[in-house]
């Protein structure tokens, strides 16, 4: 067959393999259990991609495949890919020399290098509004796990001689529990660990992160990678060289 008449063949059965896509997906195969599977999918699809924008809870539709997700195989495999991609780069950039004399990471430490799922199980995967003050009782006990993969990306990259820079939301009130949930987890010897001041009260994490993010280049530091949960963690001026989003459907942060 010639490219002409394969091109022709092609064309002629692309709508035979085609889906339309309704706005709400309806039942299909076995039904609305299928409907609302699609469903989640299509909104952790935009949740990732951020195209979802600020949202405030997990939709109800939801909450099952939520749970599933986190407490499955799937999240964790998920965050291991992400960990695995974050060090195949940071290898790459140190052999090339991209470094320079400071090399540094930056974490997100809430679901990224922690894991409140323990939390989160307990009250319902967010399919209600954050309650500030359960979860601050909760965050107070420093007894939040690390997730696997990230610890052994942490390490890895200690060993590979970064410099690891913890750049958190949470309040410089808030220092001591953050530190001694972080070494009951396993995370030993960051360079520094920056949480919010007076001053940046009130800012947007992409601006407070981001005004960070300048100060440390003004150190000398060479962002080479940064690790977060939410878009926020790793948007605005200046970037590192590259981002790495772990997964999130459970909440948002602007």
């Amino acid at each position: 067959m010639g490219l002409l008449a394969a091109a022709v063949a092609v064309d002629a059965g692309a709508e035979s393999i085609l889906c339309s896509v309704t706005d709400v997906p309806t039942a299909v195969s076995s039904g609305v259990a299928d409907a609302d599977a699609l469903f989640f999918e299509r909104w952790m699809l935009s949740v990732e991609t951020g195209d979802a924008g600020p949202w405030r809870q997990v939709p109800a539709r939801c909450g099952a495949f939520v749970r599933a997700y986190m407490e499955g195989e799937r999240y964790a495999s998920d965050c291991a890919a992400v960990a695995a991609e974050s060090l195949a780069f940071a290898s790459q950039a140190l052999a090339s020399g991209d470094g320079g004399a400071k090399p540094a990471w930056v974490f997100d430490v809430d679901e990224t290098l922690l894991s409140n799922a323990p939390w989160y199980a307990a009250n319902g995967w967010e399919l209600e509004e954050l309650d500030d003050a359960t979860f601050d009782a909760w965050a107070d006990l420093a007894k939040a796990p690390a997730l696997p993969s990230s610890l052994k990306l942490y390490n890895e990259l200690q060993g590979l001689g970064f410099h690891i820079i913890l750049l958190i939301g949470l309040t410089e009130s808030q220092s001591n529990a953050t530190e001694e949930n972080l070494l009951f987890a396993g995370y030993q010897l960051w360079e520094k660990l920056i949480m919010r001041q007076p001053s940046d009260m009130g800012k947007t994490a992409v601006q407070y992160k981001s005004e960070k993010r300048a100060v440390l280049e003004a150190e000398g530091f060479k962002l080479l990678g940064n690790s977060g949960d939410q878009w926020s963690d790793l948007i605005g001026l200046p970037m590192s060289t590259r981002s790495f989003k772990l997964p999130n459907p459970i909440y948002y942060v602007t």
